[in-house]
């Protein structure tokens, strides 16, 4: 049961590529992919209707718990890397724009949020966190691979 709802899940709200929005929720229809990056780091950029902030972010806030009480040891590196923004100026339409930044990815860890918090909570639970997390988004999401040209610090 854990499997379904983590695969409509993430067919549902992860379906974007580097280049191009996610497809609106009722909309996506392909096959869901893991959300691993292939390269040194990357964004996502999520847009998010302003009445909805507190919803993301509560979702936001057991992905946080998930990620911290796993077994796994690469979900324990994927929380060390993984920062969520909040941009306050108005992103497009008056949405409201969330960045996860992480740096540096963990190679071959799956960011799927739906497949972590399916290993965390049980399945009732994952599904009204879908149900918070998939009615938050107003236009998509962006998923982009970064990789590092220069470390000005060092």
């Amino acid at each position: 049961m854990r499997r379904w709802i983590a695969f409509g899940f993430v067919a549902v709200m992860l379906s974007a590529t580097a280049t191009s929005a996610q497809q609106p929720a009722a909309q996506a229809a392909a096959p869901p992919t893991a959300r691993v990056f292939a390269s040194d780091g990357g964004m996502v950029l999520n847009f998010i209707k302003p009445d909805k902030t507190g919803d993301f972010e509560a979702v936001v806030g057991k992905l946080k718990e998930a990620l911290q009480k796993s077994a796994k040891p690469e979900r324990k590196e994927q929380a060390k890397s993984w920062k969520v923004f909040k941009s306050p100026d108005p992103a497009a339409g008056g949405n409201v724009l969330y960045v996860f930044v992480v740096d540096p990815s963990v190679k071959g860890a799956d960011y799927t949020v739906s497949n972590i918090l399916a290993e965390a909570f049980p399945p009732a639970e994952v599904a009204e966190l879908y149900k918070q997390y998939a009615g938050a988004y107003a236009s998509g999401q962006n998923f982009v691979n970064l990789t590092l040209v220069a470390d000005l610090g060092k």
